[in-house]
């Protein structure tokens, strides 16, 4: 799959900043299609940064959020300000 294809759009709500500071992780929308797998080698690609876990949820609205941990080296704070969220 497309990386572009799997991750749609970061999440900045209170809970999704507070987890970036406390845990190292990063809130995403994804494909509804897409698994674990499909969201780690996305995020890798387009980020050039070390996953070492993701999990998944799908909200009452239908849509697939993915929590993102980043390994300790690489700063959730750090994609955020790329991305522009910060």
């Amino acid at each position: 799959m497309n990386p572009a294809n799997v991750l749609k759009y970061p999440v900045s709500t209170e809970k999704a900043i507070r987890l970036m500071e406390s845990q190292n992780k990063i809130v995403f929308v994804v494909d509804r299609k897409s698994n674990k797998n499909d969201v780690q080698r996305a995020f890798e690609l387009m980020f050039k940064v070390k996953v070492t876990d993701v999990k998944t949820v799908i909200t009452p609205e239908g849509k697939k959020r993915a929590y993102i941990k980043l390994s300790a080296e690489s700063p959730a704070l750090d994609i955020a300000t790329q991305l522009g969220m910060m």
